[in-house]
């Protein structure tokens, strides 16, 4: 009997368990060797597929499991910078995505047909389909971006979304010079493209968000969730090449279609970016270096030149676009070196151009050779080409990633010296616990990673299971934040008063926030807040938010937010607005304000300094509260500012508001608000030396000074 067999190893491997123990093993120490010599971790990966690939050790094949692997890593990356995009920034800056796509596809086309005319010497339609493959590129280096936190700033919008415009334009440049080859060019080619790619956008912009928000309120199982969101994405890329362009335009339409959906703080927004990281992306990028073939350095002087040749004109081109949109839009160095960095790694398109042309076969020779669109040269020119600019772009982008990265971080830092964000979620009602966290993690500012409490009060005079209970209620909530990489700190006590269990534990910890819930199929008293929250509001000042989630926060498509009159007036007034903003980043979803006069300049001016996607509506009359009903729909959300008895912004008829909401919103999620409350009267009242209020913030009338470290600059 043999207890043992050693699998037998030939070169190439094709055991299917060693080969992909090889590339995990790759996959883990490439990145860990390269950068202790300052290489990026995407070139460690490029580089280690060189030397196992076929033209280098021979130790893996470039074969259909490594292309398949590698498709699904460049189709994740074309979702994750569609889903990560801002889209408020994308429109208020669409104008300028548009100059950029138009500089980074005009500038390579003419320079590539130059180039290939006059200096290659080659056919006008060899030429002309060689300038789209320069004209195409690759966001290769945006996973590194994305690692830096800065996915979402101006610079990388832009380039994200010039790439679509060239991206598209490259394709549809290949796809009407294979038609030319294959003189199916005519009326009806134009007319079969234009309204397949219409459809297909349609399908995907107006449909795609429909499905999606049906399915995420209708399944919240995790593994159901992040299944059916890859099922988008190649649904996605199915329909383009249905539709006769690019799987990458497929893909990145669909992030964009799904964007409004995974905010960025959520647990699914976590498990997508991180399987991505992990599995998909890196065997993308080992696949890209399997390509590079060193020995067409050395056995073709003709390979040699045409490969220096296209490298340059691409990466002057590439430099050219970039360079003209810094000056165009006075960017810095840095975002210049970011928009060159995303924009110049040629691969996937370009990839995709050359075997396609490679594989049109234009005449054959006397011999009966076949003459292809585009020769060999040309096919392993653009292998070093693709080495090149990857290379040269991941050292753009992480240079100028990580300069704006610490810029960031200084602003970061001024923003915590302002205000110390310290948020306290009591839990006692399994069923909402994800719901508390979800919210938690969208109204925290984006610094705040470790200042996030879970609480649980126990009677002490309860007995052993009642104490147990609470510890994995605890544990629930913990295990809860860290699908979405949240770090909670757990706090037990034991309390004959729930509410002043809170209290107590929000002075010993210096609580600034507290989120408390109520389930979903609740009804409020009409002696609401009751006699917990009642005792919790008149005790402390923390800015309290109580949430009923009708549905998962991430489908919601508005927020609704009513506030009161003289709400500028009180301390409490900025920060409460802060997370209301978060709301927007981190959601997408559209804020409706209905203030007073007064109120709705100060928004607007917040808004035109820090912007977010929001309206305002003159409201005043809250004895006419139902008057709301008509504007408010099924995915919408009520956020309803209230304040305590005796303080600046207070009515009358908000003692009717959860009577309100019960029977006229009861269907509709709603959070409702009490600020930090402190009025111009209670001046000499503040404590200024309490961190639970406003730590440094010295008086009233700086409130300015405050929210410009609340809503940080984009």
């Amino acid at each position: 009997m043999v207890l043992l067999s050693v699998p037998e190893i030939t070169l190439p491997l094709t055991n299917p368990v060693v080969k992909f123990f090889v590339i995990l093993l790759i996959i883990l120490v490439a990145p860990i060797l390269l950068n202790r010599l300052k290489i990026p971790s995407i070139l460690g990966l490029i580089f280690a597929g060189a030397v196992i690939g076929p033209h280098g050790v021979n130790l893996l094949l470039r074969d259909s499991g490594i292309i398949l692997s590698g498709t699904a890593g460049l189709l994740y990356i074309m979702f994750l910078a569609g889903l990560e995009m801002d889209l408020a920034e994308f429109r208020r800056n669409r104008t300028k995505s548009l100059v950029f796509g138009l500089y980074t596809f005009l500038i390579p086309m003419v320079l590539g047909i130059v180039a290939g005319l006059y200096v290659l010497k080659f056919s006008v339609l060899t030429s002309v389909l060689l300038a789209s493959m320069f004209a195409s590129h690759t966001l290769i280096a945006y996973p590194a971006l994305s690692k830096l936190g800065v996915a979402k700033i101006k610079a990388v919008n832009i380039a994200v979304g010039g790439t679509m415009i060239t991206d598209t334009l490259a394709l549809l440049v290949l796809a009407v010079i294979v038609g030319m080859v294959g003189g199916e060019i005519g009326p009806g080619f134009w007319a079969r493209l234009s309204l397949s790619v219409l459809a297909f956008g349609l399908i995907v912009l107006l449909l795609f968000p429909i499905i999606g928000r049906w399915f995420l309120k209708k399944y919240e199982d995790n593994v159901s969730q992040y299944i059916f969101i890859l099922v988008m994405v190649f649904l996605g890329a199915v329909l383009a090449e249905a539709a006769g362009v690019e799987a990458i335009i497929g893909a990145f339409l669909s992030g964009l279609a799904l964007n409004r959906l995974i905010p960025s703080t959520s647990a699914l927004m976590n498990r997508i970016v991180f399987v991505g990281n992990a599995v998909f992306i890196p065997f993308f990028l080992i696949g890209v270096g399997m390509l590079v073939d060193y020995r067409a350095f050395f056995q073709d002087a003709e390979t040699i030149r045409v490969a220096a040749i296209m490298t340059g004109v691409a990466t002057l081109a590439k430099f050219l676009a970039a360079w003209l949109t810094q000056k165009t839009f006075r960017f810095s160095a840095d975002e210049r070196r970011v928009i060159f960095g995303l924009s110049n790694a040629q691969a996937a398109a370009t990839l995709a151009a050359v075997l396609i042309g490679y594989n049109v076969i234009v005449s054959q020779t006397a011999s009966g050779e076949p003459i292809r669109l585009l020769g060999d040269s040309i096919l392993n020119g653009t292998i070093v080409m693709i080495f090149i600019t990857c290379t040269m772009a991941t050292i753009s982008a992480q240079k100028g990633g990580t300069n704006i990265a610490l810029a960031e971080s200084s602003l970061i830092e001024r923003s915590e010296s302002i205000h110390d964000e310290r948020i306290l979620i009591p839990v006692s009602n399994p069923h909402t616990i994800d719901e508390l966290i979800s919210l938690s993690a969208i109204i925290k500012s984006k610094n705040n990673s470790k200042n996030l409490f879970v609480l649980n009060v126990v009677n002490p005079d309860d007995g052993y299971e009642t104490d147990s209970r609470a510890r994995k209620l605890l544990e629930k909530s913990t295990i809860t934040a860290s699908s979405a990489d949240i770090s909670l700190n757990q706090l037990l006590r034991y309390n004959r008063s729930v509410a002043n269990g809170i209290i107590n534990a929000a002075k010993e910890n210096h609580i600034t926030d507290l989120v408390m819930g109520l389930h979903r199929q609740s009804v409020i008293s009409e002696s609401f807040p009751g006699k917990l929250a009642g005792i919790v509001l008149e005790k402390s000042n923390m800015t309290t938010f109580i949430y009923r989630a009708a549905q998962p926060i991430a489908t919601i498509k508005r927020h609704l937010i009513v506030v009161p009159e003289n709400a500028e007036h009180e301390i409490g007034f900025p920060l409460w607005l802060a997370k209301v903003w978060n709301i927007q980043q981190n959601t997408g979803a559209r804020l409706k304000f209905y203030v007073s006069e007064n109120t709705k300049r100060i928004v607007e001016e917040a808004q035109s300094g820090y912007p977010f996607e929001a309206t305002c509506i003159l409201f005043n009359d809250w004895a006419d509260f139902l008057i709301l009903a008509r504007d408010v729909k099924p995915d919408d959300n009520l956020i309803v500012v209230l304040s305590r008895d005796n303080k600046p912004s207070h009515h009358p008829e908000m003692k009717n508001i959860p009577h309100y909401l019960d029977k006229y919103f009861h269907s509709n999620s709603y959070i409702l608000i009490y600020p930090m409350q402190i009025g111009f009267s209670d001046r000499d009242a503040i404590d200024l030396t309490n961190p639970s209020l406003l730590g440094p913030i010295q008086k009233l009338d700086e409130m300015q000074k405050m929210m410009a470290g609340l809503f940080r600059k984009k």
